[in-house]
């Protein structure tokens, strides 16, 4: 949904209303967890956020608190949403003087424990969202090196022809997303 003026409360609540009961936008829900689809853009971003037990959860509650969205051009709707399976919310973007909202859902959780410890979540796009695809945000701690990693994965095809004649533009406004997002995990966990 493309809009001239930032969208009202009401016009966030109403349009992640309308979602909510959508079907996702891709047939592959779920396979970022181990697969990389034919026919997709795959985006595979990560940085070292420190070491330790103590950054990891600092990193966890980050990720809990969607803080890996705090950035001047983009608001998550809500940051108070829980990390739940089926979960739906929007994505607020403000570029090139219009702003846009985005649906995605929940697709899965991780909490995995082992010689790596890694939390976060996975969200799929729903039919309104310009891309088509997943995208999975987690955050890691390797005890082999102690080190603490966000890891940030994705993949994608546009969702409309309009979005498919603009890919290019697309294609930057996603690579920035993963470097300011990688900038806010950082910024999150400082200590």
């Amino acid at each position: 949904m493309f809009c001239l003026q930032k969208p009202s409360l009401a016009e966030i609540k109403n349009f992640i209303a309308t979602q909510r009961d959508k079907p996702f936008s891709y047939p592959h829900q779920g396979i970022s967890k181990n697969k990389e689809p034919l026919g997709y853009v795959m985006d595979h971003n990560r940085i070292q956020l420190g070491t330790g037990k103590e950054t990891f959860l600092c990193a966890i509650a980050a990720i809990k608190s969607w803080k890996m969205f705090n950035f001047s051009w983009l608001e998550l709707c809500w940051p108070d949403t829980p990390i739940a399976q089926g979960t739906t919310v929007a994505i607020m973007a403000h570029h090139f003087g219009f702003w846009s909202l985005n649906a995605a859902r929940i697709v899965y959780t991780l909490n995995e424990c082992g010689d790596v410890e890694r939390f976060g979540f996975a969200y799929g796009t729903l039919p309104v969202h310009a891309e088509s695809g997943e995208e999975c945000f987690s955050v890691e701690w390797h005890h082999q090196d102690n080190t603490v990693w966000y890891d940030l994965l994705a993949f994608s095809k546009p969702n409309y022809f309009v979005v498919k004649l603009g890919h290019p533009v697309c294609r930057m406004l996603q690579k920035r997303f993963a470097q300011d997002s990688k900038q806010a995990m950082v910024m999150a966990t400082k200590k």
